[in-house]
């Protein structure tokens, strides 16, 4: 497997020179997950930032024995437990497949190495790091003021993938609410 579709995905965004496309695929290895895999454990510093090819991935706190999934990634998006990863500290976070996954991922080194001579590395970073940024504001907000029924709705018009491939206990968690609310509303909405 080859770097071309992280290539792809960058070459919309930004100008990719022969020189950064030979640094990112020296930097970025690929590898294949079978579902519920764990990439990040909680307790350790998390190693790798996976940019999904296929499948999806989520991230998980344990809060008082109960799972939050936190994030949810699927096709072209970066993951991993990002404060670990940044910060180089224990996470508090685990990186789980949800299903089966094909991702490219580098290395913390590989990061560093990529930051200091790619030249659309930085602007990249920045471009996701405020994506990341906005849509956790906005996804504090959703929980905040709008009703489990409307954050639901929310979900189903923004990532109607995440409704056929992510199983339905992850989905609830992720918007907030039990497994059992959640089959309520669906079976409103549908009714």
């Amino acid at each position: 497997m080859t770097t071309q579709p992280l290539l792809d995905y960058l070459s919309n965004r930004f100008t990719v020179t022969d020189a950064d496309a030979k640094l990112l695929a020296d930097c970025f290895k690929y590898s294949a997950y079978p579902k519920n895999t764990i990439l990040e454990p909680a307790g350790k510093i998390a190693e790798k930032l996976y940019f999904v090819l296929n499948g999806y991935i989520r991230v998980v706190r344990f809060e008082e024995g109960t799972e939050i999934t936190t994030h949810i990634a699927g096709k072209d998006n970066l993951v991993t437990a990002f404060q670990s990863f940044n910060a180089r500290v224990v996470s508090t976070e685990l990186v789980q497949c949800i299903s089966t996954c094909e991702v490219l991922w580098l290395t913390k080194a590989d990061y560093q190495l990529l930051t200091e001579k790619c030249t659309l590395w930085s602007p990249f970073c920045k471009y996701i790091y405020e994506k990341v940024i906005t849509t956790a504001q906005q996804r504090t907000s959703d929980l905040l003021t709008l009703s489990a029924d409307k954050r639901y709705l929310k979900l189903l018009s923004e990532n109607p993938d995440f409704i056929q491939h992510v199983p339905v206990q992850y989905l609830a968690s992720y918007i907030g609410i039990k497994p059992e609310s959640l089959s309520r509303i669906r079976k409103k909405i549908i009714s």
